[in-house]
């Protein structure tokens, strides 16, 4: 890890679960500030009350004595926090974003930090933050690059995370059909779920593997926050383009299935195993191994 001093830093949206997860981290570094209206639960976090899109004295201190300030908002309020708050950032601190869509954030992230001599830099943690950074992937998005920004990343792979750098338009183009399709995918299965009124507990005690995977995923999705997915689905200027890709792609297999066309079927199937090429057997494998976990 890039040696720095003790690192003071500040989490503005700390009393969320992603920004609890980045609190966390930073403990490693040095003393961590929420600025929230909700007061932190997280031992040793201390908490400053108030709006960072209407920031008081007491948040622009803050700011203003941290040399990592990290942004852990909804896309809509994000960029209006980031600008109420730019005149408190000092030189040479880092300013840290989590979003799930890079497209407005980023430029308005590179001219703060440019106006104020600092670093900046994007995250996106792929994985519900309660799952924590072990074992998963997070893209990084280099704005501004620093030592600060060296020994973020350090400590990012120190907790067990993939560190995968993009630029902010390939993480969106990627995020689309990573999480934008992804979820509009699991999201409409679940409404036909519903909607078919099938009787839950005969359809868990028939479901095949491939189904209850994606029940669980439909269960997962919908028993998480609507501000999140939403922002997937809304935010990322790529997700259209996604979600219209899916839709025609089932247009096409509904077409193929209504005509009897047994020859385009086959010819779908083997275009996707010819695209996916030699990580198709290890991801069969995977796929295997996920099956083999007990149902209930």
């Amino acid at each position: 890890m890039t040696d720095l001093a003790t690192t003071r830093s500040v989490v503005i949206g700390g009393a969320g679960q992603v920004g609890d997860l980045l609190a966390e981290l930073l403990e490693a570094l040095g003393p961590v500030t929420s600025v929230d209206p909700v007061p932190a639960t997280r031992a040793g976090v201390r908490s400053v009350g108030g709006d960072a899109c209407a920031p008081s004295a007491a948040v622009l201190d803050a700011i203003g004595t941290a040399d990592v300030v990290v942004f852990a908002l909804p896309e809509q309020v994000a960029v209006d926090a980031l600008t109420a708050c730019a005149g408190a950032v000092r030189a040479g601190a880092l300013l840290v974003e989590v979003l799930s869509v890079k497209d407005a954030i980023t430029p308005v992230l590179a001219s703060v930090a440019a106006a104020a001599g600092a670093e900046a830099c994007g995250l996106n943690p792929m994985f519900a933050p309660a799952l924590g950074f072990a074992g998963h992937a997070v893209a990084t998005v280099r704005v501004v690059d620093g030592p600060r920004t060296a020994a973020l990343l350090d400590l990012v792979t120190a907790a067990g995370a993939r560190v995968v750098e993009v630029s902010a338009a390939a993480h969106d183009r990627i995020g689309a059909v990573l999480q934008a399709a992804t979820h509009a995918a699991l999201l409409a299965f679940g409404r036909v779920v519903v909607d078919r009124d099938a009787d839950l507990p005969v359809l868990l005690d028939l479901a095949p593997p491939p189904h209850l995977a994606m029940l669980a995923l439909a269960a997962r999705i919908g028993g998480g926050s609507p501000d999140v997915y939403w922002d997937i689905q809304a935010a990322n200027p790529a997700a259209p383009a996604a979600r219209a890709a899916l839709g025609a792609a089932v247009a096409e297999l509904d077409d193929i299935a209504r005509r009897g066309d047994r020859v385009r079927f086959t010819e779908w199937m083997r275009r996707i195993d010819d695209r996916l090429g030699a990580e198709g057997p290890r991801l069969r494998d995977l796929c295997a191994r996920m099956f083999r976990l007990p149902a209930r």
